[in-house]
């Protein structure tokens, strides 16, 4: 899913175009044990936890693609019979009333996550009428010819608020706050099916997770059934040590920068795109050999990102290069720039020592003092 279909569904978690029918969920305590469930019909709820749910619910569709949210398909073994999609298509299938296929989903969440405290399993159901799109993208609400059914799951942690003073006005004095558990916002969640070119998507979900750096790997494993991508930062890490091993001693600050270049320059091009930009091992391949790599680097380049990345790996442009800085870092010294200015650092011998050298201007700052050049 991109931007923009991740944008229209959750346009749909509003009032005024709310498509959910049902929603259903467990508590569960820090020893796994299911307290209580419940299933209830979403706008028969109070107003204000409809905007509460309303909030989790959107929150679950927030956040960086390929970072927060991520585009997973199914391995063809999950599509069999008791596989893992079709388990999810059976709940979707019964609009989520069916309360022995609820118990065992609540079941093996809390076999498969991991959590020290307490937690809130949350599940809806929504069918949403698809309006048709001219070619201006404008809507066409008697155009449809696509009802796009899902079910969303999130998993909230619940903790104890913290102790305060409240004031009491009838008594108007100041008292101990009675502490009760709050809700929070999602660690993680998914949206099933996914919503690809404006259609539902039986083969693919949308994986939200709160820190980009916890998959949350049990859950997937066990409820998902997915291929486990790399983490953001392990995504930074791994496509470093594939330059560092395929270069060798070719990795030097030139060729380095030269990447940069062209990695910036892809994403000022696709930066209109709805799309996340994402790079598999071809077009990074051909980033090596624009950059100026040699035949025999490229070769181990190739070998190497099947070893550590595995041959269809991908890697979200947003997470291997950073939008806000170029930066040049020494044990003692860092150095930073705006991404777009790299060639503003230059590496050269001065007085038989190697040096950046950076040109100066008149509004040079010091710790906050203006200061002239000489």
């Amino acid at each position: 899913m991109n931007k923009k279909e991740i944008a229209e569904i959750k346009k749909q978690l509003t009032p005024d175009r709310c498509a959910i029918s049902r929603i259903c969920g467990c508590y569960v305590d820090g020893e796994k044990n299911i307290i209580t469930s419940f299933r209830d019909t979403f706008l028969a709820l109070p107003e204000e936890e409809i905007f509460k749910y309303f909030e989790i619910f959107r929150k679950t569709l927030s956040g960086t693609i390929g970072k927060n949210l991520l585009n997973m398909e199914f391995p063809l073994d999950t599509e069999k019979e008791n596989g893992t999609q079709q388990r999810l298509l059976a709940l979707r299938k019964s609009e989520l009333k069916d309360d022995a296929l609820l118990q065992r989903f609540y079941q093996e969440i809390t076999e498969s996550f991991y959590y020290p405290g307490n937690y809130l399993i949350l599940l809806i159901y929504a069918a949403y009428d698809v309006p048709g799109q001219a070619t201006d993208e404008l809507d066409q609400f008697d155009a449809s010819d696509e009802v796009y059914t899902y079910m969303m799951t999130c998993i909230c942690p619940v903790s104890l608020a913290k102790p305060a003073l409240s004031y009491d006005a009838e008594e108007k004095c100041c008292h101990n706050r009675i502490r009760d558990w709050v809700v929070e916002m999602p660690l993680l969640g998914f949206l099933f099916p996914a919503f690809n070119d404006r259609c539902s998507d039986i083969h693919s979900l949308l994986y939200y997770t709160k820190d980009g750096n916890d998959l949350h790997d049990g859950f997937i494993d066990g409820i998902l059934g997915c291929r486990m991508p790399l983490a953001a930062s392990a995504q930074k890490d791994v496509f470093a040590d594939l330059i560092e091993e395929s270069l060798k001693d070719g990795c030097d600050f030139e060729m380095v920068q030269s990447l940069h270049i062209q990695l910036h320059e892809i994403r000022e091009e696709q930066k209109d795109s709805p799309d996340p930009v994402a790079l598999g091992k071809g077009e990074m391949k051909n980033l090596l050999e624009r950059a100026g790599a040699g035949s025999e680097q490229v070769k181990r380049f190739d070998e190497r990102f099947d070893e550590v990345a595995g041959r269809n790996e991908q890697f979200m442009l947003s997470n291997i290069t950073s939008v806000r800085k170029f930066e040049v870092k020494t044990p003692e010294v860092v150095i930073q720039v705006n991404p777009d200015r790299s060639d503003l650092i230059e590496e050269r011998f001065v007085d038989g020592r190697k040096c950046f050298i950076i040109p100066i201007t008149d509004e040079v700052q010091v710790n906050g003092i203006r200061v002239r050049p000489h």
